[in-house]
């Protein structure tokens, strides 16, 4: 197991398929090391403590996928989705931001980074155990989860809004995430309990 892989453990076993299971260790391995080492916001503004430093673009992934789970293992949210669905939500989750500083790491966050990270899993399909349905699912809760902040005045890209339950249920697990109220507590990158 590569030492990306073993950083999600927890999250990929929150994943019940098999074939999801192998297709989000390949997306994994696939993921720039910077992805393992930068905060979550190059700026600081935007998210909370622990997703700042050394490693806090990791630590809000992992946040993010806690609160998709819980919500999901709560009987009055979860069972809108169908255990699949479950399972390519939680990979939507671990690469949302997945190159959130391009393919090639560029100081600033790039606004396009859920088309970037789209298209590289696109270009990569020949590595997963995913159907083009799959993928396209995937791609497009990805797409929208910046949500009403689909638009910068440095790009001329104008991201989709969420529009079904799936996009909606990514943005929103993104969305609580990056509340700074939110004080989750992490030892060496995982979630203290």
């Amino acid at each position: 197991m590569s030492k990306k892989i073993d950083s999600f453990k927890t999250e990929i076993n929150y994943i019940k398929n098999d074939k999801y299971k192998k297709s989000a260790e390949e997306l994994i391995d696939l993921l720039p090391d910077y992805f393992f080492e930068v905060a979550a916001s190059s700026t600081g503004k935007y998210h909370p403590s622990f997703s700042l430093g050394d490693g806090g673009l990791l630590r809000h992934t992992k946040a993010l996928v806690r609160i998709g789970i819980e919500l999901m293992n709560n009987e009055s949210i979860g069972h809108k989705f169908t255990n699949d669905e479950k399972d390519l939500l939680i990979i939507s989750m671990i690469m949302h931001d997945g190159l959130k500083h391009g393919k090639e790491y560029s100081e600033y966050t790039k606004f396009e980074h859920p088309i970037i990270v789209c298209d590289y899993i696109k270009e990569n399909k020949d590595k997963l155990s995913l159907n083009d349905d799959e993928i396209e699912f995937i791609c497009k809760v990805i797409s929208s989860h910046m949500g009403q902040w689909n638009t910068s005045p440095y790009s001329d890209v104008v991201l989709p809004l969420p529009k079904d339950k799936y996009q909606r249920f990514v943005h929103m697990c993104d969305f609580l995430a990056s509340r700074k109220f939110l004080d989750i507590k992490f030892k060496d990158n995982d979630i203290i309990e």
